[in-house]
């Protein structure tokens, strides 16, 4: 059911890992994607997806996300060449893990820089649109590290995390009158780059044994599909979740259920 034809989405982080998955699906329900990334892989991820779906409904541009000026200036073309963005995906950002002790000014700023002040910068280039249309749907990746549960080391991923959780919800209630929402997501483990990064961190030896270690504290026995998140996305940005504002939606195949990892087995 193409439950966002005739929509335009904007994708932050779009090259790969949930965020391909993202855009993916938001072509398969209809809409038609601005694939933004820092990397120049979206270039090819955008002739990927045109072969996927079957037609060209995508503009892709390099864009860092910490560039405010950037991200205003692709916001103005993409939509002089596609029309009004109806549709905002926050989904770009880093993880990278190190003790508290260490944990330096350098590293803590770039984490606020990409995760939180890019979204900001997105938000800030696209919601007066929005709000002068009277229309918008906002979908935030936050994460289930930090506002539900945290691993060693990911001091700074998880207090992004966490503020984005926030920043959401702060948009939610400012802008509610206008017919628009903003939700945000909280992925549990999802085999994408960035997970698998963390394990070569984890254990640059052997990061197949981190892998297989976190599998084994899933419930539902797996890492999740990127496009799995890009369902739930593309319900939030349809019609269909108009009612829907302010809420945090988590998606970890159980993960974050057991109370501990030994009890009753």
């Amino acid at each position: 059911m193409k439950t966002l034809e005739g929509k335009i989405a904007f994708v932050t982080g779009a090259a790969q890992g949930n965020g391909f998955g993202i855009t993916k699906v938001l072509l398969e329900k209809g809409a038609s994607v601005i694939m933004t990334d820092k990397s120049e892989l979206v270039r090819e991820s955008e002739k990927k997806l045109e072969e996927l779906i079957g037609e060209k409904r995508t503009l892709s541009y390099t864009m860092d996300v910490t560039a405010a000026d950037k991200v205003a200036e692709v916001v103005k073309d993409a939509e002089s060449r596609l029309g009004p963005i109806d549709i905002l995906v926050n989904n770009a950002g880093i993880s990278l893990l190190t003790e508290i002790e260490d944990m330096d000014d350098e590293l803590w700023d770039l984490h606020f820089d990409v995760n939180v002040n890019g979204a900001r910068n997105c938000v800030k280039a696209i919601l007066p649109g929005m709000m002068e249309r009277r229309y918008g749907r906002i979908i935030t990746m936050s994460s289930v590290t930090g506002p539900r549960v945290c691993d060693p080391a990911n001091i700074a991923y998880a207090a992004t995390k966490a503020a984005l959780l926030g920043f959401s919800k702060a948009i939610a209630i400012d802008t509610a009158g206008y017919n628009i929402t903003s939700n945000a997501i909280l992925p549990g483990y999802f085999l994408t780059p960035m997970v698998e990064l963390t394990a070569v961190e984890t254990d640059p030896e052997n990061p197949q044994r981190v892998l297989d270690e976190i599998v084994e504290t899933i419930p539902a026995g797996r890492f999740g599909k990127p496009e799995e998140i890009g369902y739930l996305a593309a319900f939030l940005a349809s019609d269909e979740a108009a009612y829907i504002t302010g809420s945090e939606f988590v998606i970890d195949g159980g993960s974050t259920l057991p109370e501990t990892i030994s009890v009753g087995r």
